[in-house]
């Protein structure tokens, strides 16, 4: 399994579900930050059209292209299931932020042999190793 800053460093293309239009969220936060050090945002949200420039999805399975990360912004009850919409999609990562943590979904991502990142943030990570997508 890779580290999370390994993922970050693979990944160029995030799905964050639950993504926020709301810019006090961090659910809206993390995203932008991500996104403005050159990553590529699909929001997954389904009562906005557009966030962060980006055309939004309902779900993962409506996304018409692969992604490298699934990022999760919703309570660690509703994880088990992003966690099976991920494997569905055949995203290699996927990535519970700061504050969610589920057993199952790990067990669930681990026996469909993708890299699993809970309770951690992913710009703390990213800024951590110093990680951009900017050229």
């Amino acid at each position: 399994m890779r580290t999370a800053q390994q993922i970050l460093a693979d990944s160029a293309v995030i799905a964050v579900v639950g993504a926020s239009r709301d810019p006090r969220k961090a659910a809206h936060g993390v995203p932008l930050q991500m996104q403005q050090y050159g990553w590529r945002i699909i929001p997954i949200n389904p009562t906005v059209d557009e966030l962060f420039g980006e055309r939004a999805y309902p779900t993962l399975a409506d996304i018409p292209h692969p992604v490298d990360l699934v990022d999760v912004f919703r309570p660690a009850a509703d994880a088990v299931q992003v966690v099976r919409d991920a494997v569905a999609i055949g995203a290699p990562a996927v990535w519970l932020q700061l504050g969610i943590v589920s057993a199952e979904a790990r067990r669930i991502a681990e026996a469909a042999g993708m890299d699993y990142v809970e309770d951690r943030c992913l710009i703390v990570e990213r800024a951590a190793a110093g990680l951009t997508r900017l050229s």
